[in-house]
Parts: C-alpha cells; structure tokens; sequence
C-alpha cells in the first residue's frame, strides 16, 4: 500500500508526529506505517522556537537518520525554509535524496507567524512538484492556525490555489468546528488534513470527510510533560512513579535500527 493509499482507507489516517530517531522508532513499534515530523518538536530539541526556519539543517539530518525507517515519512518543512520556490523545490530535492523512505511534505503558507499571498504559496508547491513529481505535498492552509482569514471561504480559496498547483493534500490546522470541518472536507477536492481535535473521535472526523488526522506536537509536548512528572515525582518522595518503557526496551530498538542500516 502506498502512501497515498493510507489517505484512501475506510478511517482517517492517524499521523504521528516525531522529533528524533527514537521517537520514530517507537511509533514504528507501535505500527504505525507512517509518520511525520513535528517543526515544534525539532525546533525545540534545538533550543529553538518554532517558525523561524531554524530546523531547515536538522530535517536534512534527521530525514538522513531515518532513512532506515521501517513506516514512510512525511516531513514538516515550515514554509520551505525560502520565499524563492525555486530555492524550496532545491531544498526539498535535496531531502528526498536524503531520506530513502520519504513519501510526502508539509508546506505551510505563513512565515513568521503571518500569512503569504496565496499566489506565492502555490508557486512553491508547484516549483515542488515539478521537481519532486512523486512525492505527496501536504499544502498547510493557516488562516485557522494564525486566526487570520479564519473563514471558509477564504480557507477555501487558498486551499484551491494550491490544489490547482498540484497539492496532494490540504492541511487546516486549528479548524475543529464539526461544521466548517464538513464543508471544508466538501469543498476541497483532496484528502483534508487536521490536528487531533479532543472532542472529537477518529470516526466521527471520518463523518465528516476528514481523510488525515496528524499528532502535531502533542506526543512532543506529552513526553515533555512527563519527564518533568516523573522528576517532580522522585524529588517529592513518591513511590507511584509514572510507567516509562524499559531502558533495555529502548537500547534494543536502537541496536537493531544500527544493525539493519539506520543511519
């Protein structure tokens, strides 16, 4: 089954996020058969925050690193690190020769936390395509995310823009109305891409015509969460410590993903 096939199932496609080797490794155990990269989660294992082009050098690295991965890979490349698409669709080239296994791209039309013209993003994708024809470009709409344009039919505007440009697929981060979600889904002619909403079931965005759900940084921000639980929990004098897998457990994963070609 391709990658484009997961976006074809009788359920959404659950994407999580990782943001290094073992995060990834452990969403492979778990069966995943593809995963993604969260921007946040790279940018802040840096020191980072996120938007500021900072993770264009660790994506190569990190594309190179799990390029053994045994689950396709789609990668979290902000706004394509350059307002130049032809500077874009060089970079992404160069992560698809990185990375054996990526399948896909996120490419999002803000930089610096405000919104491009539509026409600009488009042409990114499109110098994407052009140069990259098999990979699958997840076009980021952030008229939700950023609260600006927050409105269907400007989202759908930009979302058609990009369709045109030859995007696989849409991706609304910050839409969790049940309603827009449905007319979203209805009024974009590919797979409809959204973060995890909590009130909302994987089936219940299947009803409403979403077709992938990624993680985003929340598996990030959990793990970040519970290594300070844990700690907090140590130092207080507690003896019900938070479970955590077992060093061997990780240890092994790791050996094997050296031994059979991990880079």
């Amino acid at each position: 089954m391709t990658f484009r096939d997961l976006h074809r199932g009788p359920r959404p496609l659950v994407l999580p996020n990782a943001w290094d080797v073992p995060s990834a490794l452990a969403f492979a155990d778990a069966g995943f058969e593809a995963i993604g990269t969260t921007s946040f989660g790279v940018a802040s294992a840096l020191g980072r925050p996120d938007g500021g082009r900072a993770t264009k050098d660790a994506n190569l690295a990190l594309a190179r690193a799990l390029s053994g991965l045994p689950a396709y890979l789609s990668m979290d490349v902000e706004d394509g690190y350059s307002d130049d698409p032809a500077e874009v669709a060089e970079y992404v080239a160069r992560l698809e020769a990185a990375g054996a296994n990526l399948a896909g791209v996120n490419l999002e039309d803000s930089t610096a936390e405000r919104l491009v013209a539509p026409q600009a993003h488009a042409a990114k994708v499109a110098a994407v395509k052009d140069r990259c024809p098999d990979l699958f470009v997840n076009a980021r709409v952030d008229t939700y995310w950023l609260g600006t344009e927050a409105e269907i039919p400007a989202t759908l505007e930009r979302a058609a823009a990009y369709v045109r440009a030859g995007a696989d697929g849409v991706f609304v981060p910050g839409a969790t109305d049940p309603e827009v979600l449905r007319e979203l889904a209805a009024g974009i002619p590919v797979p409809l891409n959204v973060l995890v909403v909590p009130d909302l079931t994987l089936d219940d965005l299947a009803g409403l015509g979403v077709r992938r759900v990624s993680t985003g940084s929340l598996p990030y921000r959990a793990a970040v969460h519970a290594a300070t639980t844990v700690a907090a929990a140590v130092r207080d004098g507690r003896t019900d410590l938070p479970g955590a897998t077992p060093y061997k457990e990780l240890q092994a994963r790791l050996v094997g993903y050296e031994r059979t070609g991990g880079r």
